[in-house]
């Protein structure tokens, strides 16, 4: 039998990790994608320029909620600084799965929803 998405993708759709919401974020964002209606919000706990705490809530597709269930985890106890190096293409490897074009801003949103949320940190002097 042939997975649609593959079995990364099916995998953390169906049980995704850090699927919830934290009592006191230090700093939260939510995305949309206008043209298939997914809504993702990431949620972060940040000590020492790290991320200590990454989770999400979606109602969203098979795709978007993968990529945010796999971000999640590879971002906990990652420095502030090291998102920034994360790419769109990262992302997409990781899903493991041929994502058609016209599916990329689903796999994609959990990232910029991230790096919007983090334009929240206050900056340092």
């Amino acid at each position: 039998m042939t997975l649609p998405y593959g079995a990364t993708v099916l995998e953390h759709f169906r049980r995704p990790r850090n699927q919830r919401t934290l009592e006191r974020p230090t700093v939260a964002r939510e995305g949309y994608n206008p043209l298939c209606g997914d809504r993702v919000r990431i949620e972060l706990e940040i000590k020492d320029a790290a991320i200590v705490t990454a989770t999400f809530t979606a109602n969203a597709c098979a795709i978007c909620t993968a990529s945010a269930s796999l971000l999640t985890e590879r971002v906990r106890g990652s420095g502030v600084n090291a998102v920034s190096a994360i790419s769109d293409a990262d992302v997409i490897a990781s899903l493991e799965a041929d994502i058609p074009a016209g599916r990329m801003l689903c796999a994609t949103l959990p990232l910029r929803t991230l790096r919007e949320a983090l334009t929240e940190l206050p900056t340092r002097a």
